[in-house]
Parts: structure tokens; sequence; C-alpha cells
């Protein structure tokens, strides 16, 4: 995980090779449960995988991992700020400009990536609230 320690919405694997199908879907379930603090509780099946048969040239079995975890939220924040901070003092700018971009078309890419942090910080922040709940909760049983 990253510094921020953020929960993932979804994950994907991807296995190529010659494998039994039950030994995979028990090592995912595996997976699952002993990490299931990591995952968000709202997303039903957030965990797919896909398995071909066929192994990749030179190798016997492979494995792809694709994880979409809040903790993204917190690099592109930190390239958001390197980047404004180079736009403002228009570092490079006269390269792109010299081959037909604008400076709005930067604009608008930082505006689009700074809308999409706040849309993780949300999910970020509603998780962090049902863990809250379910601390309550538990208090409350016991």
């Amino acid at each position: 995980m990253t510094a921020c320690h953020g929960h993932y919405l979804t994950v994907a694997t991807i296995f190529r090779g010659r494998m039994s199908m039950k030994e995979v879907d028990e090592q995912m379930l595996n997976v699952q449960n002993k990490n299931s603090s990591y995952f968000v509780e709202w997303i039903p099946n957030n965990v797919k995988m896909a398995v071909c048969n066929i192994p990749p040239r030179g190798l016997k079995v492979t494995v792809t991992f694709l994880g979409n975890s809040m903790a993204i939220q917190e690099l592109f924040k930190r390239i958001s700020e390197q980047f404004t901070a180079m736009f403002w003092s228009k570092a490079f700018l006269h390269w792109y400009t010299g081959e037909g971009m604008d400076e709005m078309e930067f604009t608008e890419a930082t505006s689009n990536m700074n809308d999409l942090v706040f849309e993780y910080q949300q999910y970020q922040e509603g998780t962090s609230e049902e863990e809250e709940d379910f601390g309550e909760k538990a208090e409350e049983e016991a």
C-alpha cells in the first residue's frame, strides 16, 4: 500500500498458463478474506479475475494485478502541485505551444485532474465514515 493507505475500490487479476481453476478460485478467495479491510464495503463483487490457459512465450505461468486504489489521489495531488508551479512560471511551455498546443488545454487538464482528486476524496471520506459507524456499532454491542 502507499503512504496514505487508501482502500481499493476494485481489483482485477489475470492469470495465464496451465493451472487448476479450482486452485485459482481458492487462492483468490483466500486473498479477499485476508485483505478484506483494504477494500470498500459498498462495492459488491469488487474483485474480478480471468484465466487464459495459454502461457506467454518462455514462461509457464504469469499473473497480472490491476488495482483501483484511493491512494492514487496522493500522486495526482503531487503531480498537480508540481505542474502548477511549472505552468505558473511558464517553464517549458514554449515547447508545447510551438507544436500547436494552447495554454487553455493545460488549464483544462489540470482542472480535470483536480476534479478526479476531489471525487477520490469524497469516496475516502465516505469510507472513513463507514468505518466510524462500524466502530460505534461494535462498541454498542459490547
